[in-house]
């Protein structure tokens, strides 16, 4: 089934999602390829904004602004290795079966699922700015987040494999 396929799955029913993909071969390169593939498309979300705010300081080139939300962006990669980490570690104290591949999946899906919804929020911020349609979206991106890592550390880590 197609990356597209799957993530428009993920917003109706997100545990059976995970299920399948943790049915599948283990595979960090997948894992890995998630987590690049959500962190490009966040990265071209922020293009509107910058573009934005180098009309808006025109001092400022937008090449310089490009690079700076790219290495950013990759800069990234540690802290969410950590944060999977992390909470494989946490579920474990409170009864979770799960292991750091599944606590991974789950983090690193959860991204990319949403990660078409912060192409609507850049392009928001590119049009309209900060403001309350902004703030508004920036919540239903994170709560569509976390519902969504929070279904797939269910079955990874609480139904997953021991």
């Amino acid at each position: 089934m197609s990356a597209v396929e799957d993530i428009l799955r993920s917003y109706r029913r997100p545990r059976v999602v995970i299920r399948e993909h943790l049915a599948r071969m283990r595979s960090e390169s997948r894992l890995f390829t998630f987590l690049f593939a959500a962190l490009l498309v966040i990265f071209v979300a922020q293009w509107p904004r910058l573009a934005r705010q180098h009309y808006e300081v025109p001092d400022i080139p937008m090449p310089g602004l490009l690079l700076g939300t790219a290495l950013a962006l990759a800069a990234t990669v540690p802290f969410f290795y950590a944060i999977a980490l992390l909470v494989s570690w946490i579920t474990r104290i409170v009864g979770g079966r799960g292991d750091g591949y599944g606590a991974r999946l789950a983090l690193f899906w959860a991204l990319f699922t949403v990660s078409p919804l912060m192409l609507l929020h850049g392009l928001t911020l590119g049009i309209v700015g900060f403001g309350i349609q902004a703030d508004s979206l920036s919540v239903v991106v994170f709560a569509a987040f976390l519902l969504i890592w929070g279904a797939g550390l269910r079955v990874t880590q609480f139904e997953g494999r021991a």
